[in-house]
């Protein structure tokens, strides 16, 4: 179990974005981990982003979970991601001013094993159909992560989307 949390760096957005990125990560924890709360400007009340490591373009796999209040579901993908699937980010057709919360878990991040995150979402607004997800993903690639990449699909982070890496020793 952890003890101790370290704040590598934040990033609340003061304006629209396409992309956040965390660069020189330094390999002296033993775990990563990312919060985000995020809304972008999508024509959907949900859309999705993904979390990109080093710049890698190969291909991210993932399963996911998703329950909407009403029905549940579980897929497995992969080859169409070019990251990890961040899913359930409020569009700008969910309620006003709600932000999504999302908790990326990345263990061993500076080993020489594939790399693999737990991905928690849930979908933040007043409407009846809210979506809570879980993902587990895989990244068939054994370099140390120092870098990691948030994109919306085709669209912008909004003003006020904050985003916090930390560091996690378990020593």
């Amino acid at each position: 179990m952890a003890n101790t949390y370290t704040l590598i760096s934040s990033n609340v957005l003061s304006a629209s974005a396409a992309s956040v990125t965390f660069s020189s990560i330094p390999a002296t924890y033993t775990d990563l981990l990312l919060k985000i709360s995020a809304r972008n400007d999508a024509a959907f009340y949900v859309s999705s982003a993904v979390i990109k490591i080093n710049a890698i373009t190969g291909t991210y796999s993932f399963t996911t979970l998703v329950g909407d209040g009403s029905a549940t579901s579980s897929s497995r993908d992969s080859g169409s991601y070019q990251g990890f699937y961040l899913s359930a980010v409020n569009g700008n057709t969910a309620t006003s001013n709600s932000f999504s919360s999302h908790e990326v878990y990345i263990p061993n991040y500076a080993g020489s094993a594939n790399k693999v995150a737990s991905l928690d979402n849930a979908n933040e607004t007043n409407a009846t159909a809210a979506y809570r997800t879980i993902n587990a993903s895989l990244l068939g690639n054994t370099a140390a992560v120092t870098t990691l990449t948030i994109t919306t699909n085709s669209t912008n982070f909004l003003t006020g989307s904050s985003f916090y890496l930390y560091g996690i020793k378990n020593s």
